[in-house]
């Protein structure tokens, strides 16, 4: 029987998840892929519709009844985080009292770190925007600042904006911990959670070993992205965090679901429960 899965199109996610979409991977099942960006499977997952899913770290609270979170597979590091951009003239004016701003979902991770970074001055309307459309907009003017993510950190200045805050830097500032982005999740009762991560670790490294192999399928689904783009997505994002979380990695699940928790932004859970993929 098929394994369904639902990644985005961005390289990391096509790159790391290569070998086991093309069977490549021993032992594991055939699979059958969706590609979504994560908002959409954010959502998705609250139905439990996939066996394995990509989905941002701040959405957890609300999936851990019915998903295992797996070890490996998902976006963490130092450096890569979500870019508050605006149009030149509002640079160093970090207060966004009064103006509209554009996010890339509700649930992402980019816009927990947004609200707890803005929770002193919070922005007057936010507005849920796919994400490939917030540049855009924000230099036609329709947005006070944007909220953005994945290769948008390597293109933003072609669309004539500046970089407000670096929300990653803020983070590592704030906890000296990398910045948990995306995790993969297992669906409870569905997917046996050891097995799914021995097959996801070997497929990144294959991945690792071979990764002319995962050129074709990876600019496939690049949308448009030149090659040095897309090299330096996969450089950032798929790290040693992609193949094993570890206790660095837990500790920054904890911190950020922490403090949302202590903000009142996300339900309260456990440190355990966030953590411990087997439970």
């Amino acid at each position: 029987m098929a394994l369904s899965l639902a990644i985005s199109p961005c390289p990391n996610d096509t790159f790391v998840f290569h070998s086991l979409v093309h069977g490549l991977v021993p032992a594991a099942p055939p699979v059958e892929v969706t590609y979504a960006d994560v908002d959409v499977t954010n959502t998705a997952a609250q139905r439990g519709a996939y066996d394995l899913v990509k989905v941002s770290y701040a959405a957890l609270p609300w999936l851990l009844d019915d998903y295992h979170l797996l070890p490996c597979g998902g976006a963490l590091g130092r450096g890569c985080g979500p870019l508050v951009l605006t149009r030149p003239g509002r640079a160093g004016d970090a207060d966004l009292t009064g103006a509209t701003v554009a996010v890339p979902g509700d649930r992402t991770t980019a816009y927990l770190l947004f609200r707890l970074w803005s929770a002193r001055r919070p922005p007057a309307r936010i507005e849920v925007v796919p994400f490939h459309e917030i540049m855009p907009a924000v230099a036609a003017g329709r947005y006070d600042a944007g909220l953005v993510i994945h290769e948008a950190r390597f293109t933003y200045p072609r669309h004539g904006l500046t970089a407000l805050v670096d929300l990653g830097e803020w983070w590592e500032g704030e906890t000296g911990l990398p910045i948990p982005l995306g995790a993969i999740l297992a669906r409870r009762g569905g997917v046996d959670p050891v097995e799914a991560a021995g097959w996801i670790r070997d497929s990144v490294r294959r991945a690792w070993a071979d990764p002319a192999g995962t050129e074709a399928y990876v600019l496939a689904h690049a949308q448009e992205m030149e090659r040095d783009v897309v090299d330096r997505h996969i450089a950032l994002y798929v790290n040693e965090f992609t193949a094993e979380l570890g206790d660095e990695g837990r500790a920054a699940v904890d911190a950020l679901l922490g403090r949302a928790a202590a903000a009142g932004l996300t339900p309260q859970i456990s440190s355990s429960r966030a953590t411990a993929w087997t439970s």
